[in-house]
């Protein structure tokens, strides 16, 4: 029963519950419409307008139930007609069925005819096929002689008729059986022609080593190769006859061994010919050899290139397109040879080797960029033959070897130099006059020549070899200040030796300045866009060459100070007063020592001028503040001042002396006047003849020189032994409330002037020893 019909008496549920529906939907729809009373008036018209769309939707109820009973008529009536269809096919069926083994009791006569036929067809084929097989082992031993004797094209004809003759056999035996022939069938005319497979072997051998050494046949005779060549197309058009046919959907069977695909084989064997030679020079190329290895590689290559384009092109047909495979194979094998080579451990200068062959003899007119190449292959067809990371490892590779060697021979013109410092003579001067070494010489050579070479590579490999020699060339210097600084300890401990102490350090501050201009000479040559490879801080030779020139320049005043010593043991006390000559001995040392100073380069000449006459006033200033002497009286002090001043304008005329010509002079005129303004200042602190005008003059000396402590106006005070309590204290208390901040770009005198400190007067009693 259909499960959407209810028995009697039985309610739908579904109708049920959408008859609730629609009752309450009706309801709330009435409720709202007739929610006020002046809306009754209307019910009529509403009454009236739902029983006409009532009546409108029944009949169209009707109107589809009626068009769906009449699809389902149409389709029962449908099916009434395929069923009586079906039935009468059945019965047609059956009465063919019924005449087809009636029928069948007739053919069975006939198969004794068949087998007789199909005997007489095997006959038939025998009695035609008689005459060729009889004459098979003939025809092989004919072929046999014409291949040994390298006659390929009548070989190859005499091969092909053979093959024919076996193709002819399992043919008609494929038409006899309507199929394939069985296997004993096959095996037996296989069997018969197996000369025929080892001539097709032997032919190919031939083949194969007339390909090979083709480079060599055409230039003397290229006949068998061409023969090759002819036999090698023949071979291609039967295979796609064979291929053909095949895909025409012939029921031919396809020949044994075919397609032989000897055309690809042929390339193949190109290829293999050209790894064989490459082979043949993998001999002893380390070392020296590598370079000879290369230009012996070069010249082979396009010896045989040259040979391919204008002989063995000539021999086979345009589409072979045998200079560029030729040349594209080269390539390959070029690269992989390079792969071997470039695995080993080389040194910098086989490393320079492979990368200027590779970059820049490979590709250009020696080479792939000869004109009779350039047009067989784009460059975009040949990869590289090192790729963009092995050749960044290769030069990273190539730059750590020089380094190891330009840190070698830093270290061994370090030892040179040091060596040099202790000899007992007078280091040598260049064509103008200065002192100098071998040191800074080997070292700038050598940095140069090894950029010189980095370029003949790339200005990337260039630029990574400056950058490997600012690196080591501030490694190199920072030993160097190190050994300067030992230098000078060991000739602290012994001023006599080495003899020649100072001349070997202007040499150092001479051989700093050439490194510092061929410091700047390198970073000039250098790409301003290259980047730092490296992940360390970039280098900064030139804080190293300044902190060696500075080191060197602060030995030689060392060395001055040293000397003038004995002489400022004795300024600025009683004995000085009258002693006039004391301060013209201590101008003549100075005065011999300055003299090696035009030894030595500009602008660091100049430094050790300034740097002396600051010295040597920081010291007369220092030897004041020892308190060597306190003036008794008035006349003490005037003479005192008089002193200082004359001793002023006596080193005034030194630092003239010192500055050397009136160019240069009159920037040291200038700086040794400011320097010398201090002396007569400090006399006229002890001039000074009433002590209460003490703070003015106190007040515009500290207003000149900042940098004057307490410490330093004590002393001045206690100098001239006339300075009453209350005025000092006035001046000490302006002091500490005018400190005055330095200004910029002053140079400080007093700062490095330490005061000793007061003798503590002794209040024990004396008492007499028993």
């Amino acid at each position: 029963a259909c499960p959407c019909r209810l028995s009697a008496g039985e309610v739908w549920p579904e109708l049920e519950k959408a008859e609730k529906l629609a009752r309450g939907a009706a309801l709330k729809w009435a409720s709202g419409v007739f929610y006020r009373p002046d809306q009754l008036e209307r019910l009529a018209q509403y009454r009236k307008r739902e029983t006409q769309r009532t009546a409108s939707i029944q009949l169209r109820l009707k109107s589809a139930v009626q068009s769906h009973l009449e699809g389902v008529g149409w389709g029962l009536e449908q099916l009434r007609s395929a069923r009586e269809a079906a039935r009468e096919a059945a019965r047609a069926l059956e009465e063919a069925r019924a005449g087809s083994r009636e029928n069948a009791e007739g053919f069975r006569s006939l198969d004794h005819l068949r087998e007789v036929a199909f005997r007489h067809e095997q006959l038939l084929a025998a009695a035609s096929n008689l005459p060729r097989l009889c004459s098979v082992p003939a025809v092989v031993a004919e072929t046999r002689r014409l291949i040994k004797t390298r006659q390929l094209l009548e070989a190859h004809a005499r091969l092909m008729e053979m093959e024919s003759w076996q193709n002819s056999v399992l043919w008609q035996l494929q038409r006899v059986r309507g199929g394939a022939p069985s296997p004993e069938e096959e095996a037996l005319v296989l069997g018969y022609f197996a000369g025929v497979k080892q001539l097709g072997e032997a032919l190919a051998t031939e083949l194969w080593a007339v390909i090979g050494s083709g480079l060599s046949l055409v230039r003397q005779d290229p006949t068998p190769f061409v023969s090759a060549v002819r036999i090698i197309e023949r071979e291609e058009s039967m295979d796609q006859a064979f291929l053909e046919e095949r895909a025409a959907g012939s029921r031919a069977l396809l020949p044994p061994g075919r397609p032989r695909q000897w055309r690809a084989r042929f390339f193949g064997v190109i290829e293999e010919a050209i790894a064989t030679r490459f082979r043949a020079t993998y001999l002893d190329i380390r070392g020296p050899g590598l370079a000879s290895h290369l230009t012996a590689l070069q010249n082979s290559i396009m010896s045989d290139l040259i040979a391919v384009k204008h002989l063995l092109e000539q021999c086979c047909p345009p589409h072979y397109r045998i200079a560029h495979t030729y040349l594209i194979m080269c390539h390959k094998c070029l690269w992989t040879h390079l792969q071997q080579v470039i695995s080993w451990d080389l040194d910098s200068s086989e490393i320079f080797t492979v990368l200027k062959w590779v970059l820049h003899i490979y590709h250009g007119p020696e080479m792939m960029g000869h004109p009779d190449l350039c047009s067989e292959v784009e460059a975009e067809e040949l990869k590289p033959l090192i790729s963009q990371e092995a050749l960044e490892k290769l030069q990273m590779k190539y730059v750590n070897t020089v380094r190891s060697s330009v840190s070698e021979w830093m270290h061994k013109a370090l030892e040179v130099e040091l060596t040099d410092w202790q000899r007992d003579q007078e280091p040598e001067t260049d064509h103008e006059g200065f002192y100098h070494t071998s040191m800074a010489t080997i070292i700038t050579q050598m940095l140069e020549e090894n950029v010189r070479v980095a370029l003949m590579i790339s200005e990337a490999l260039r630029d990574q070899t400056i950058l490997m020699g600012l690196y080591e060339m501030e490694s190199f210097l920072n030993r160097f200040q190190e050994r300067l600084v030992a230098f000078g300890k060991e000739h602290q401990k012994d001023r006599t030796t080495p003899k020649y102490y100072v001349h070997y350090l202007l040499a150092a501050i001479n051989n700093c300045i050439i490194l510092k201009s061929a410091t700047e000479s390198l970073q000039q040559q250098r790409s301003s866009a290259s980047p730092c490879l490296s992940s360390r801080t970039p280098p900064s030779p030139h804080v190293a060459l300044e902190k060696a020139i500075k080191r060197a320049c602060h030995l030689v005043i060392d060395e001055l100070l040293w000397e003038v010593q004995p002489q400022f043991l004795h300024v600025l006390c009683r004995s000085w007063l009258g002693d006039s000559e004391l301060m013209d001995s201590l101008c003549g040392a100075v005065e011999q020592h300055c003299n090696l100073y035009s030894r030595a380069r500009e602008p660091c000449q100049k430094q050790l001028v300034t740097e002396s006459q600051w010295a040597l006033v920081v010291e007369y200033v220092r030897a004041l503040m020892q308190k060597r002497m306190v003036c008794r009286s008035a006349e003490e002090r005037g003479h005192l001042a008089e002193r200082m001043v004359q001793d002023a304008q006596q080193l005034q005329e030194l630092f003239l002396i010192m500055a050397g010509n009136e160019e240069s002079g009159s920037g040291q005129r200038q700086l040794g006047g400011e320097l010398l303004k201090v002396l007569p200042a400090l006399a006229e602190i002890v001039r000074l003849k009433d002590p209460s005008m003490l703070t003015l003059e106190v007040s515009g000396l500290v207003a000149k020189y900042p940098d004057i402590s307490e410490e330093h106006v004590s002393v001045l005070l206690d100098v001239r032994g006339d300075v009453p309590r209350e005025v000092r204290g006035t001046v000490l208390e302006m002091l500490e409330t005018s400190a005055p901040p330095l200004p910029p770009g002053y140079r400080p005198i007093f700062t490095n002037i330490l005061v000793p400190p007061p003798s503590m007067p002794f209040c024990l009693p004396t008492v007499k020893c028993a």
